[in-house]
């Protein structure tokens, strides 16, 4: 049932659709109140009726905060805390299986303190799609797909028991199983509504705006369908579902412009590239970003997907289009009830949600601009979504990096030989080429388009070239019916890019391993090989270890640079390879129309190809469904399991809240530069054997090839403790000229791994702190970066900027997020990590505080520098007080 508020602002009115009564919340009704509201930004309106909707004479939320809104229309931004209750929670199994087990120990530590485990239960639906966990072991072959799924469950058996027992255990909680898809896809052509109802208490079936946060960062993808959703860490994902508002402050909305329509030959990806670089430059962390314009028209639906998608990537808390035509016509297409457009429809235009060519523009914080006509074909990296590179200047940009980031500039045209192969590699060549993710396998027209390249080049007798690793990783199981129906199937598995999985393989790093030969010969010989894939991230060291300059493209250039077999090419001007005769062949001459994209699409795709794929979307395949689940109400945790363990978050916790200890004589733990990423922090990616993780499942008896991703042991916090600020590529300052997750412990000057130098720490009783730089904790929205922090003993992060989804997970895990105030950072005051640090004042903190931090050096020098407390609203800190978000929750519903 749907919690209402108070209604004292008597903004409840009643809608008829087709015969049947639907209680809402009128933004017109809250505008005879508060003023005209009509050209609030689309967003904003999905959370003032939110406002509206859980109105309850200010215990949480009161009219001051809908007056706020009014505030945001006059002067296009708005200080102003407000608790905002998404509608539903979405989750993939990585981040979803240590929520659950969060839920599970919940469960047994509610008991302890003298409640009843049945309180802790989802209070409002939760869907959890099982996506992360195919990798890409079998590639280039029929089997492919079969020998993949088989590995998948045999590897993650432990964690599927698991999951079914939740969707069992707990009400309002429902799994989607291995093989269906992505869990962003689903969401889009599947469990989005654009506008959900339930029942109330009294009964009435209530019509509000579907929203919903997520514990992927890329949740912002169902943006394109008009539902207001973004990505959260797991812990506020878990407070969210027991029944706790999200605390946020009412965001700026930046308004981004379209005119004019996309050339001929440029895609979707080419587009949200462009838009990513734009929007980094112009620096829209922790805002709404919505676009209107005239081009707004000219974009499919799948296309509006594709930049919602990637709104993590340009920094947005979400990239919004709203309700219109095109909505519809995708929800009808995809599926959707007749009853459910008719009502999406009316309920927008009875609130003004409703977008068409007579709709004033809204008013914006602020706003740019861009002529879809100028964007061209693009790329991004090598190791950042923002880096884009026009399609023209890869060759350039490529040796470039390997002069400069790379130093290897002496070495340009150096190739090795493969051991038993009768070809050699060299710098940039692509030894992955994957079509792959959620943000392009959503589209049709691209994935049809990779398709028809792949067509026209055997046409010509092309092929890949042999060093290079194919794949094929749709988002959903429609990607298969279409191209199936089109015989691009065939051309794509005759080009090696056969069906590895329905899931996020490489974009995630299930890239699985490349043939033993080209991986010893890129390691043997520091070779800079390149990936090319239709994904959304490229981070350092997330593609493949033996991969360091990643690109994102569109799938038809994922096919292309196949062929090619290297980034180190013009393909507007340089042959990809040559035709069976010996004649070069160029991009252009396999690069299909639009009007042959468009014609395809329009043939191959039906509403029954939807209904048919999630007519049964829970039941799974006889895999599923022949998991045995055993257990009750409360989880039987196994201490032999190195998948599924209690975290000891709830160890000796009492009813009672102890205010926070100051910060005492605390050790940095590590020094960081700036665009330490959530990659950097959290574990992600394969388990090296030599590694504190590694040697901890040798010692409980795992083999190395069973070790599987730290991904997939997420619900063990052994191992993920263990793999924390682990990632190959990080950079530590305290050791200078090292990569990977090592730092010095101080008291010897020794060079250990910092999860050993942590411990150290614990047995010596010295707290610990980390320093860091600009836009500290960018990326995925991963809890295991702020849980594996906190259990590495942090007290407290002090850096000069943060992204948001970090900043608030450190929060909700009890960890104090501090920054250096404008013009100071760790090189100015000449901190070296060196340092002891104290923090004194933590039991009487205010939200935003300015907070003195003492530090004295090894000489015995001392200084001091004034930070600000990231602890940003009264709600954080009131989770900060209590340890953190959980414990705050548990102690609430214990008593």
């Amino acid at each position: 049932m749907t919690q209402i508020g108070s209604d004292t602002l008597k903004t409840r009115k009643t809608l008829d659709v087709n015969g049947q009564t639907f209680a809402y919340y009128s933004l017109a009704a809250a505008a005879e109140q508060f003023g005209n509201l009509d050209r609030l930004p689309f967003s904003m309106k999905v959370l003032l009726e939110n406002m509206l909707r859980f109105e309850d004479a200010g215990d949480t939320v009161g009219a001051e905060d809908v007056k706020a809104f009014a505030t945001f229309l006059a002067e296009g931004r708005v200080n102003r805390e407000i608790q905002y209750r998404p509608a539903r929670v979405l989750m993939q199994d990585f981040t979803g299986v240590p929520a659950v087990v969060d839920l599970a120990a919940m469960r047994d530590a509610v008991m302890k303190l003298g409640g009843e485990a049945e309180s802790i239960n989802p209070m409002v639906p939760v869907d959890l799609v099982i996506d992360h966990s195919v990798m890409v072991d079998e590639f280039g072959t029929p089997q492919a797909f079969e020998h993949n799924v088989e590995l998948e469950y045999e590897r993650n058996k432990e964690r599927y028991e698991f999951l079914k027992w939740g969707s069992q255990a707990f009400r309002n909680f429902r799994v989607v199983p291995p093989g269906t898809g992505i869990c962003h896809q689903v969401n889009l052509e599947y469990l989005g509504q654009a506008v959900w109802t339930s029942e109330d208490s009294s009964g009435a079936t209530v019509a509000y705006p579907d929203t919903l946060v997520g514990t992927d960062s890329h949740t912002t993808m169902i943006n394109g369908l008009g539902v207001l959703g973004w990505g959260v860490g797991g812990i506020e994902a878990e407070a969210a579902m027991l029944g706790q508002p999200v605390s946020m402050l009412i965001p700026e909305v930046v308004g981004f412009k379209l005119n004019g329509e996309v050339s001929e030959g440029i895609t979707a990806t080419d587009l949200v590239l462009t838009v990513v670089q734009m929007l980094r430059e112009k620096s829209v962390v922790g805002k709404f970003v919505e676009f209107y314009g005239p081009g707004l028209s000219k974009l499919t639906l799948a296309d509006r997907a594709t930049i919602a998608n990637m709104a993590p990537e340009y920094g947005a808390t979400c990239g919004f289009f709203p309700i219109d035509a095109e909505t519809i016509r995708y929800m009808r297409f995809t599926g959707r009830e007749d009853w459910r457009c008719d009502l999406v429809e009316a309920y927008a235009r009875a609130q003004g949600m409703w977008h068409d060519e007579t709709s004033a523009d809204p008013v914006f914080t602020d706003t740019l601009e861009l002529d879809l006509s100028t964007v061209e074909a693009s790329l991004a990296g090598p190791k950042r979504p923002q880096d884009r590179v026009g399609l023209t200047a890869m060759d350039r940009e490529f040796t470039k990096e390997l002069r400069g980031q790379f130093k290897k500039g002496d070495e340009l045209d150096r190739r090795v030989p493969v051991a038993g192969e009768n070809y050699d590699l060299g710098h940039g060549d692509t030894v992955i080429a994957a079509i792959t993710s959620c943000t392009n396998t959503s589209n049709p027209d691209v994935l049809i388009a990779a398709g028809l390249v792949a067509r026209k080049a055997l046409e010509k007798g092309m092929d890949v070239k042999p060093w290079v690793k194919t794949s094929l990783a749709p988002g959903s199981q429609v990607v298969t019916d279409y191209l199936d129906k089109t015989g691009l199937t065939q051309d794509l598995d005759a080009l090696g890019f056969d069906l590895v999985g329905y899931g996020c393989t490489t974009c995630i790093g299930n890239s699985g391993p490349l043939p033993a030969p080209i991986s010893k010969a890129i390691n043997d010989n520091d070779l800079v090989a390149s990936s090319v894939l239709s994904g959304n991230r490229n981070f350092e060291g997330r593609v493949s270890p033996d991969v360091r300059a990643n690109y994102l493209a569109s799938p038809p250039l994922v096919v292309a640079f196949a062929l090619a077999g290297t980034v180190r090419k013009d393909l507007s001007v340089d042959p990809l390879g040559e035709d069976r005769d010996g004649n070069p062949v160029y991009l252009r001459d396999i690069w299909p129309t639009n009007r042959e994209v468009k014609d395809m699409v329009e043939g191959a795709l039906s509403p029954d190809m939807f209904k048919a794929r999630y007519g049964q979307v829970f039941t799974g395949d006889a895999r599923w469904q022949g998991i045995d689940v055993t257990g009750g109400r409360v989880y039987q945790f196994n201490s032999a399991s190195t998948y599924v363990q209690n975290p000891p978050y709830f160890t000796g916790m009492s009813m009672d809240i102890t205010d926070p200890a100051d910060i005492i004589g605390a050790r940095a733990l590590a020094v960081f530069g700036d665009s330490i990423t959530t990659d950097h922090i959290s574990p992600a990616g394969a388990i090296k054997q030599d590694s504190p993780a590694g040697e901890y499942l040798s010692n409980h008896q795992v083999a190395k090839a069973d070790f599987n991703s730290y991904g997939s042991r997420r619900g063990n916090h052994e191992v993920m403790m263990r793999g924390t600020f682990a990632n190959i590529r990080i950079k530590n300052q305290m050791v200078p000229g090292t990569e990977g997750g090592v730092t010095k412990y101080i008291p010897t000057g020794e060079t250990m791994p910092i999860y050993d130098a942590a411990m150290r720490y614990q047995q010596d009783g010295t707290q610990l702190v980390v320093i860091g730089g600009k836009e500290y904790g960018t990326g995925s929205s991963r809890d295991w970066a702020a849980k594996g922090t906190i259990l590495l003993g942090v007290r407290a992060v002090i850096v000069e900027s943060y992204e948001r989804i970090h900043r608030s997970n450190l929060v909700g895990m009890g960890v104090l997020p501090l920054q250096f105030k404008e013009g100071q950072s760790r090189e100015t005051l000449g901190l070296t990590g060196d340092e002891t640090y104290t923090v004194r004042g933590l039991s009487s903190l205010e939200p935003r505080q300015d907070i003195t931090v003492d530090f004295e050096r090894a000489d015995g020098t001392t200084g001091t520098f004034t930070a600000l407390c990231r602890i940003d609203t009264r709600n954080e800190l009131e989770y900060y007080r209590n340890g953190g978000i959980l414990h705050y929750v548990l102690r609430n519903l214990a008593a």
